[in-house]
């Protein structure tokens, strides 16, 4: 457990100095074809406007911050940090990139790959809450645990972990941030689907406020209550 307590850490100094030199000690060149994703990264969407904003930054300046990556068994390497980078990278026409490479475990790879993304680039709370499935599936990590490494209470992942018992269209429409975690939270209390996708439609049609969500909660369940009692 104290291995995973230092990691935080030793992440933030991996990248503290936002520039490097080419003698810097574990700074080395790539070339982009030898670098590979890593598919179990936590980012699955990648805003088009943001990486050609980025990709004219690297055109004009180039890659001021090394990418973190591991080798592999196959003689590639690994991203475990900074597939924006990347991606820009080849965007801007550049074949080579700094990068640093480190020594590092499944295990090690995932939770840097989720910090850097929470710190750095904004999940949306879908990608977040499948972060953290993963490194409780993957490597039999516990709530506690996950929220020790993230630096977040067990609430908040817990939490974070209840908008995966959403339908598919409510999570999609809160990767594209029509709604807002406030808004899952109330909806989470409907029992009825149908009436679930419903309300998120109007939510994020109209704007709804959270408040105005919870009221619109209320009002269904009072009027599903009488049809209970005559049915019975």
């Amino acid at each position: 457990m104290a291995k995973r307590g230092v990691l935080n850490q030793r992440f933030n100094s991996i990248f503290d100095d936002n520039s490097f030199d080419e003698d810097d000690e574990g700074i080395s060149t790539l070339k982009l074809t030898d670098i590979e994703p890593n598919k179990s990264q936590p980012r699955k969407n990648f805003d088009i406007t943001a990486l050609n904003t980025l990709a004219d930054s690297i055109r004009q300046n180039g890659v001021i911050q090394p990418l973190l990556v591991r080798s592999m068994p196959d003689g590639t390497y690994q991203i475990v940090a900074g597939e924006r980078r990347w991606r820009a990278a080849k965007m801007a026409g550049l074949t080579e990139v700094p990068v640093l490479v480190k020594e590092l475990t499944d295990l090690q790879a995932q939770q840097i790959a989720l910090i850097e993304n929470l710190q750095r680039e904004n999940l949306n709370p879908i990608e977040e809450a499948n972060g953290y499935k993963e490194l409780m599936d993957k490597f039999g990590m516990t709530q506690e645990e996950v929220a020790r490494v993230v630096g977040k209470a067990r609430s908040s992942i817990a939490n974070s972990l209840r908008l995966l018992n959403l339908p598919p269209i409510i999570a999609e429409m809160v990767s594209n941030n029509e709604l807002s975690t406030g808004h899952c939270k109330v909806l989470l209390g409907v029992s009825e689907t149908k009436d679930m996708v419903e309300l998120a439609h109007k939510a994020a049609g109209k704007d709804v406020s959270v408040r105005e969500m919870e009221r619109m909660v209320k009002a269904l369940d009072k009027k599903e209550k009488p049809e209970k009692k005559k049915d019975t």
